[in-house]
């Protein structure tokens, strides 16, 4: 304590004057004239810095786990706009994760659902025995002699009643009734000619990686004692032979023959034609061009053109393919062009190969709802949603009704009625507005999706169509399908149905929400024809009038255009401004891809009323086909602007529709012979393709 206060002291004299110091050897104090300075302390000893850490519990380690909350530090140094975008983007992948999950949840449900249904199938088919390797074979094996197969052990073939329930079937052909029993048998056991052409019937077939004998598996039993080998035909001059030809149908025949010089020569069995450049595009593989233009060059008189089409459908149509179909697509094109084929030329090869392309589409039925798979590879058997979604559109699986009902008709199979299912599960569904249908239906639940929006357009347009044209073919004995039609035609009035400015015309929108949108498809041209197809079978005449106010709004959809010819979507003026027409285009809505729509209607609309000007209105629109869509080297080509009369930038694509449908409808609407195709005879489906309304019981 006394060095401590010492060390203090001395520390502080440095502010004194003077010190007083005894001088050596006892010699009397003198004043000390030096001022004693002590040396300052000398720094502490280095040692190890020491931290003692508070309040972080017992755990602690000071590990990178703990030094990493800084970052909460970086993130509150960043500006109110940079955290939000980052929040945005982890809400947005978040927001996709979950969608992604539900849309593979679905698949794979879907999956073991269709994988737990074929193994329940594959006891119940007698006979069936896996080949090897599991895939179909090329289609020169269909012809192998069927004493080279493992025996098969016979079955009692059961009794299948023909025709869907209440209906029908028509009588059979005059040359069947004139033959005997005897004979017949004769047929059926006389040997299999192998040709050359590939149509005969085939006793053997291998499908899905199993061989089946026809009594047992997808084939149907041979029955060529009950089953006429053509259908009844009406009178010659229902089957599409022109008796008087004018000169616009004649002008329809110049086109065809122009279009179909340009596929035979670039594209002869590919599925679509590209004119411009004078090559071919794919889609299934099918031939998909010519198979939709047969019933046309049939009707149009031109047999020469049709006996080749005809000799290659022999030769090289095979279904023998790994390739994915539409099953809305290719029900209404192949499946419909080859009934329609059969029943106007009578010819049992097209029957055959619609029956053989009808069972390679089954399998898109075996989902959990019964609600069909867009999709279904006809070489595997393998039916799939799309790739980005699992859900269905509405008009794809109520669009093929009329198709597989007349090919169960014809073939005694009830297994293509399971389109029947279809139909009465959409007609007992929620969702509904006044008869209007949402676009979407999942193929899991059976549940509309995307609720609260209604279109008469893409996705949604068939389904009322086919509502109607499904009643007309089975003898107007299902009420409940007229039920609907009707129904939904008065939801049209109230929800979506419009006056454009200035010049009133009456058009169909669409509602998303509850928010109306004076949007209008070119598909939706299909409406006023099928109008007056209803009031022609009795239907109000209310119905005429609508009809009759929407062919004026078509019509001038084409007309309003620099080309004449439609966009492929307008938008329509609400209200009145001066400079405004009724009709606007948007830059991306302004092409055209030679579609039937108008055309279609104008037929009806012709049949029902008399009235010429719809003739005429056809013949502007044929002219404006010719004008501003014929390539010289043969074709037509779908054009990208309907604005430009001299620029319409062709795009190199021939729709397999203009000659399916488009002409088709063109010659029948220059027709003065209503007995050619008579609508109290035929119903035509969504592809403009004939098949013959039945005969009530």
């Amino acid at each position: 304590m006394a060095a401590c206060e010492g060390r203090r002291s001395g520390a502080l004299g440095s502010s004194q004057s003077d010190f007083l110091t005894p001088p050596v050897g006892g010699a009397p104090w003198a004043v000390a004239t030096t001022v004693v300075m002590y040396p300052p302390p000398p720094p502490p000893p280095h040692r190890d810095f020491i931290s003692v850490t508070l309040s972080f519990g017992e755990n602690y380690d000071n590990s990178k786990s703990w030094r990493r909350r800084s970052c909460w530090r970086k993130w509150k140094q960043l500006s109110r706009l940079q955290r939000n975008m980052i929040l945005f983007l982890l809400a947005f992948l978040l927001f996709c994760g979950l969608l992604f999950y539900i849309n593979l949840a679905d698949h794979w449900k879907a999956l073991a659902f269709r994988l737990e249904e074929e193994q329940k199938m594959r006891p119940e088919i007698a006979g069936l025995k896996p080949a090897n390797p599991p895939v179909l074979p090329a289609p020169q094996k269909a012809d192998t002699d069927p004493e080279n197969l493992p025996e098969i052990s016979s079955q009692t073939q059961r009794h299948i009643q023909r025709g869907p329930p209440h209906l029908q079937i028509r009588p059979p052909s005059q040359d069947l009734k004139d033959g005997t029993q005897e004979e017949a048998t004769k047929r059926q056991e006389a040997p299999v000619d192998p040709r050359p052409e590939g149509d005969p019937q085939r006793t053997v077939i291998s499908w899905r990686g199993a061989v089946i004998e026809p009594e047992q598996g997808t084939e149907l039993p041979s029955r060529r004692a009950e089953v006429p080998t053509k259908p009844p035909l009406p009178p010659a001059r229902t089957q599409g032979t022109p008796v008087h030809l004018n000169y616009r149908q004649k002008g329809v025949i110049d086109v065809f023959l122009h279009a179909w010089k340009g596929y035979r020569k670039f594209a002869w069995g590919h599925d679509e034609l590209k004119p411009v450049s004078r090559s071919f595009s794919e889609w299934f593989g099918l031939g998909l061009t010519l198979i939709d233009a047969l019933d046309t060059m049939w009707i149009l008189g031109l047999r020469k053109e049709f006996e080749e089409a005809r000799k290659w459908v022999s030769k090289k149509l095979h279904f023998e393919k790994d390739v994915d179909v539409n099953l809305f697509e290719s029900t209404i094109r192949i499946l419909g062009g080859l009934l329609s084929a059969y029943h106007l030329s009578g010819d049992s090869l097209f029957l055959r190969k619609a029956e053989d392309f009808g069972n390679r589409l089954m399998p898109a039925f075996r989902t959990p709802s019964k609600i069909p798979y867009s999709d279904v590879n006809i070489g595997t058997g393998v039916a799939h949603p799309p790739r980005w979604t699992s859900d269905s559109t509405v008009a794809e699986v109520t669009s093929i009704q009329l198709e597989f009902r007349e090919l169960s008709r014809l073939t005694g199979d009830k297994k293509f009625q399971a389109v029947e299912k279809v139909t009465q599960h959409i007609h007992g569904l929620s969702g509904k507005k006044d008869g209007l249908v949402p676009m979407f239906i999942n193929t899991h639940s059976g549940l509309f999706t995307h609720l609260g929006v209604f279109t008469l357009g893409a996705r949604a347009d068939s389904y009322y169509e086919y509502l109607l044209k499904q009643w007309i073919q089975g003898g107007k004995q299902e009420t409940q399908l007229l039920e609907d039609y009707v129904e939904a035609i008065e939801g049209v009035r109230t929800h979506l149905l419009r006056h454009s400015e200035p010049s009133k015309l009456t058009f169909v929108g669409e509602l998303a929400h509850g928010r109306f949108s004076a949007k209008m498809d070119h598909l939706v041209c299909f409406l006023p024809g099928t109008l007056a197809l209803g009031v022609y079978h009795g239907l109000p005449a209310s119905h005429m009038e609508l009809a009759q106010e929407l062919m004026e709004t078509c019509y001038q959809m084409n007309r309003q255009m620099e080309t004449g010819l439609s966009p492929e979507i307008v938008h329509f003026n609400l209200y009145p401004q001066p400079g405004r027409r009724d009709v606007e285009v948007k830059p991306a809505d302004r092409h055209n891809l030679l579609r039937p729509e108008t055309v279609e209607s104008l037929f009806y609309l012709y049949r029902v009323t008399g009235d010429r000007k719809y003739q005429d209105w056809g013949w502007e629109i044929l002219q404006s086909f010719s004008r501003f869509t014929r390539v010289p080297s043969g074709g037509y080509s779908s054009i990208n602007n309907v604005q430009d009369p001299q620029k319409p930038e062709p795009r190199d694509k021939m729709e397999s529709f203009f000659l399916g449908e488009t002409l088709k409808y063109l010659f029948l609407l220059f027709s003065d012979d209503p007995n050619l195709l008579s609508l109290d005879a035929y119903v035509f489906n969504t592809e403009a393709h004939p098949l013959p309304i039945w005969t009530p019981a």
